[in-house]
């Protein structure tokens, strides 16, 4: 596929007029996809995909589009120039865009990932056999993905990397279930296999009659599946420079000085051991990591071009929206099998759901506990827990309230597939937190 983003961004940049300048993107994939239910194979395809990107600049002016690729080179060259010939002609009638702003020191790069992946057909044949017999529904893609850049002033980026992904869920009856994933870069049958037994652990546990407590504050232990949910929802205008200038960021008073969280709390935008491509779609090359929050302290802001023209700071590789591809969350002291112990009396949860600020300025969010959530007794699990919703502010619980972190963490993939597979992805551990408020 680096041939072919190559050969049509060669053809473009040709065809050319001596005022233009062509930023060029490009996604591809070859993906396998195998669905379950009633732990049987219920359909398998695969998909192959690459989309062009372009861009044509003339002075401040800037037209933008993209398109499929056929891959077949007399079809992608006329469809080029009826586009080149479209985007020329509503640059006539667009005004000045103050706030552009694109790469014009070349900087090349090319990142090509190790394909470490096993034939999805002995993927979906493990998923079966450790599944043992039990309803289990879910969905297993893998496959390589491919990132490019190319531009008119001689610069070329390229990245590739081979990832799978399976989510599942072992399902016991009405809304109990256990919801579990499995994401990397080299399939492992005995990982695998470690994940399906404490699932399936979790399955029987569901199968004690059910508790519902009152309202109130409790001890929780949040497993990384629940802090990936946290994570993405702080990730949604939390440390995007734009929302901080307007003000409505959902951290605007760490900014400005009026809340912190516990010193435990570092979190990053780590391209370096992430999925995502080092270079952005105007060609600028992202730092390895970009430190966010640091000992619980905002550090830095996520800060896209257009927001480094607006506001005359340097960009650092952040995308349009301003929000984490490569989400990492420092690890704690506590290790995984002191969970229990240390959380003695209150809830394990395992998954929350349907997120959603209640209180943007003060971080304030509220959800619902979904799966497999138990209640614990000095350290045992005594019984699943009814469905409940909370409320709590961030600041509480990764702050004043947190009583630590797992030395364990967990690497999660978007399982996002909509317009294709995404090179996105969470790394975080489990968090303990005291006074938990469950509103109903």
């Amino acid at each position: 596929m680096q041939a072919l983003f190559y050969d049509i961004a060669d053809y473009i940049i040709r065809n050319l007029r001596k005022d233009e300048t062509a930023l060029l993107s490009f996604e591809g994939e070859r993906s396998e996809f195998v669905r379950f239910n009633h732990a049987k194979v219920r359909q398998a395809g695969s998909v192959a995909q690459h989309d062009l990107g372009l861009d044509l600049v003339r002075g401040r002016r800037h037209a933008e589009t993209s398109f499929a690729l056929s891959g077949e080179a007399a079809s992608d060259r006329a469809r080029v120039d009826a586009v080149l010939a479209d985007l020329r002609g509503r640059l006539e009638f667009l005004p000045e865009d103050p706030h552009l702003l694109y790469a014009t020191e070349v900087h090349s790069t090319e990142r090509v990932g190790t394909d470490e992946l096993a034939p999805a057909e002995e993927a979906a044949a493990a998923v079966l056999a450790e599944a043992d017999g039990r309803d289990a529904v879910g969905i297993y893609a893998q496959g390589p993905i491919y990132r490019g850049f190319a531009n008119s002033l001689g610069q070329r980026n390229w990245f590739s990397t081979h990832t799978f992904n399976l989510e599942w869920c072992f399902y016991l009856r009405d809304d109990k279930a256990v919801k579990s994933d499995y994401a990397g870069f080299r399939w492992d049958r005995a990982e695998l296999k470690s994940r399906m037994t404490q699932a399936a652990g979790q399955l029987a546990l569901l199968d004690r009659p059910p508790m519902t407590i009152p309202p109130g504050k409790y001890r929780v232990y949040l497993a990384p599946n629940a802090v990936v949910e946290i994570a993405s929802i702080l990730n949604w205008g939390g440390f995007g420079l734009k929302d901080h200038k307007a003000k409505i960021s959902s951290l605007v008073r760490m900014t400005e000085g009026e809340a912190t969280m516990n010193r435990a709390i570092t979190m990053r935008e780590n391209t370096r051991e992430g999925i995502a491509p080092n270079f952005d779609q105007v060609g600028f090359v992202k730092p390895d990591a970009v430190v966010l929050i640091e000992n619980g302290r905002f550090k830095q802001h996520l800060v896209s071009p257009r927001s480094a023209k607006e506001y005359n700071v340097p960009a650092n590789g952040a995308p349009v929206y301003e929000a984490c591809t490569s989400f990492d969350m420092s690890a704690g002291d506590i290790p995984a099998v002191e969970v229990l112990s240390r959380l003695d009396t209150g809830l394990y949860i395992n998954n929350l759901w349907y997120l959603n600020y209640s209180d943007r300025p003060a971080c304030r969010i509220t959800g619902m506990t979904r799966f497999a959530t138990f209640w614990v007794e000095k350290g045992q699990f005594a019984a699943p827990l009814n469905v409940m919703r909370f409320d709590e502010s961030i600041y509480r619980m990764l702050g004043t309230n947190l009583i630590g972190l797992t030395q364990e963490r967990t690497m999660s993939l978007s399982s996002e597939t909509y317009g294709g597979r995404q090179v996105a992805s969470n790394r975080v551990p489990g968090a303990l937190v005291e006074e938990f408020a469950l509103t109903l």
